[in-house]
């Protein structure tokens, strides 16, 4: 992999004078009087500079930005922001789910007062996902107040589900909040989207900024549509050449984790560019932005394009703005890579960037695959596996499990044909070859999760995962040993009962 590093442009040192009377107009004076809250301004301001010539004639002075950049400043008010920069950002829409919702809305009340109303009713999306087909009384009891509380707020967006015994007994329930977010049209490109899950980067595939927060920011943006945030410098990965055939999304951002490390981009922009993002359709690049958060990414963006636009307009007709990095916009960092260079890949215990081939661990013995969750649960992650069982032929050797994202995932799971698969469906393939079948949709065991969730790992067993995450304990027992991988490598080991490269089955 051929890569090119560029210096931190200057660009990150300090903030500029206009967001810093923002930052005392949004709230850090604002308990003073005013007296006190202009000595307060005052202080943060840099002296006043002589001018020499009418700025009429000289015009405004504007540097290049990244697209991350552009989007925070139009969001801020600013003409132009820099890496650095401490600003106050409007936000479009907050999506929040029924680990973290209870909590968020018990701080709004806490700090905005019982009676206070939130910003906007029809900017805050709830989608129940996490911990929904179980038993335990404290999980349940999580939805039950998000019901009370998207009632008392008007909260227009709330995916509700009661009767667990059977999903589809709930049309309003989606599944995995960030695939339901894109498939419901709520992911547009240019806007800013804050969650409560760190994955909420996955809408970033949109050409937006989307980034996870925690319960006390979510608090406030409920009670303001605002937040104060660093603007992040940028990363951008260019990527490169022809996509081999059994190469998937999934192996492009492992190889990526791998090479910079779960730290190497702490509190940055992720931006993916170059023929191979072209080519790409939107799930692939949700699966590209929706693990930066493993490289420590504060936000992950892919440029919209006709592919994004047609994505949009089939879902919803609401109306938003493109924006693109400059030529000479600054970034942090360039990497390069040429894909048809890459291997499949996997994430081996207990880091994402515990970065190996496949083949490098051929001989791992397995005990289970595990084929879902935002980052490989997706409609054309199961048609990938199918297509590698179909074309293998014979029946898996472990136990594998089989968690479809989303209400419509499912049903593309059961009723869509699989493309060179003789006219079958991916449910029929996967009976074939003796998975368990398809369960409700949900993230199930990715989180772990309560002892009765779905494929949680209960002992010290070895998992091939399509998720995100493989520290200890992740999927359930602290024992338990995850190897991270597309779903075309998840197909190959299930038949092999080892980690296996998949083109020793194409």
């Amino acid at each position: 992999m051929a890569m090119l590093e560029k210096s931190v442009p200057s660009a990150l040192a300090g903030s500029s004078s206009r967001a810093a009377q923002q930052v005392i107009q949004g709230g850090r004076c604002s308990g003073r009087r005013r007296g006190a809250a202009l000595q307060c301004q005052a202080a943060v301001e840099a002296p006043p500079r002589p001018v020499s010539r009418s700025p009429a004639s000289t015009g405004k002075i504007k540097h290049p930005m990244t697209m991350t950049e552009k989007i925070l400043a139009r969001h801020s008010g600013n003409g132009q922001v820099r890496p650095g920069d401490n600003i106050w950002t409007d936000v479009d829409k907050l999506l929040t789910h029924d680990v973290c919702g209870p909590g968020t809305f018990g701080i709004f009340q806490n700090e905005f007062g019982m009676d206070a109303e939130v910003w906007d009713p029809e900017k805050v999306i709830i989608i129940p996902d996490h911990y929904i087909f179980t038993s335990d009384p404290r999980a349940n009891r999580n939805v039950d107040i998000l019901r009370d509380m998207s009632k008392r707020y008007g909260i227009k967006y709330f995916y509700d589900i009661t009767d667990r015994s059977d999903f589809r007994a709930n049309p309003d329930y989606k599944g995995v909040c960030h695939i339901a977010m894109a498939q419901e049209g709520h992911c547009l490109p240019g806007e800013v989207l804050f969650g409560t899950d760190s994955h909420t980067c996955n809408a970033g595939a949109f050409g937006q900024f989307a980034s996870g927060v925690g319960n006390t920011d979510a608090g406030f943006i409920l009670g303001t549509g605002k937040l104060l945030i660093k603007v992040p410098a940028t990363m951008r990965f260019v990527l490169e050449g022809e996509m081999p055939p059994y190469l998937l999304a999934k192996d492009i951002i492992l190889q990526i984790i791998g090479e910079i490390s779960v730290a190497g981009a702490t509190y940055r922009s992720m931006e993916f560019v170059g023929p191979v993002v072209e080519q790409m359709t939107m799930e692939d690049r949700m699966t590209l932005c929706n693990m930066v958060v493993e490289a420590g990414g504060k936000n992950g963006v892919c440029p919209a394009d006709e592919t994004t636009f047609k994505y949009v307009r089939d879902r919803t007709d609401a109306e938003f703005q493109t924006d693109y990095s400059d030529g000479d916009a600054g970034f942090y960092q360039e990497l390069r890579i040429d894909v048809s260079k890459l291997e499949p890949l996997v994430a081996a215990p207990h880091s994402p960037d515990n970065r190996k081939t496949a083949r490098e661990c051929k001989d791992t013995k397995i005990d289970r695959v595990y084929i879902g969750s935002c980052t490989g649960g997706k409609t054309e992650d199961f048609m990938a596996a199918a297509q590698l069982l179909h074309r293998a032929g014979g029946e898996v050797k472990v136990p594998t499990y089989l968690v479809p994202a989303t209400q419509k995932v499912w049903a593309d799971v059961y009723g869509m044909p699989v493309p060179g698969c003789d006219g079958k469906t991916a449910a029929e393939v996967f009976a074939a070859a003796g998975c368990v079948p398809p369960a409700s949709p949900s993230c199930a065991a990715c989180l772990g999760g309560p002892k009765d969730t779905f494929a949680r790992m209960n002992g010290a067993e070895v998992c091939v995962s399509t998720t995100n995450r493989n520290f200890p304990g992740r999927m359930g027992s602290p024992q338990g040993a995850i190897y991270l991988a597309s779903p075309f490598t998840a197909a190959a080991s299930a038949l092999s009962g080892t980690v296996a490269d998949p083109r020793d089955y194409m």
